[in-house]
């Protein structure tokens, strides 16, 4: 028979079980940290996906009316100066147009070249949690 052994002292294999009960609750920690970041990376994407749905609809919105808007008013202008000058308002309504697509293309290129905030949340949460970690070292 065995003699018992001192308080704290590691019987047989326990110092084992010990070390990988730790390595799975480090694991197990790891894991959940892990599901929470992409379960906000979720979010994010969800309600970046609803404010683009929103824009969209709203776009096509303002572009139909706008559209409407812009081809009653040139035969307006075109049946204002019928008996004058017609061919010069129709020349001058064109180039206004033009301008207009123009200004709205280097916009839309200007929108395009700048930095997405898309998950920037994301980012900030993993480089604290990266700075938290390299702390505790």
């Amino acid at each position: 028979m065995e003699a018992p052994s001192p308080e704290g002292a590691p019987q047989g294999g326990s110092s084992h079980g010990g070390l990988f009960s730790s390595l799975r609750g480090l694991l197990a920690t790891l894991l959940a940290t892990g599901r929470t970041r992409l379960e906000l990376l979720q979010v994010e994407l969800e309600e970046e996906k609803l404010r683009l749905a929103g824009i969209g609809v709203l776009a096509v919105a303002a572009v139909f009316f706008l559209a409407l808007a812009i081809l009653v008013l040139t035969f307006f202008v075109i049946l204002l100066f019928w008996d004058t000058h017609r061919v010069m308002a129709t020349g001058l309504i064109a180039l206004v147009y033009l301008i207009a697509g123009l200004c709205c293309a280097l916009a839309a290129r200007s929108r395009a070249k700048s930095k997405s905030t898309l998950f920037a949340a994301s980012l900030a949460q993993l480089d604290a949690d990266r700075k938290r970690l390299s702390q505790s070292d």
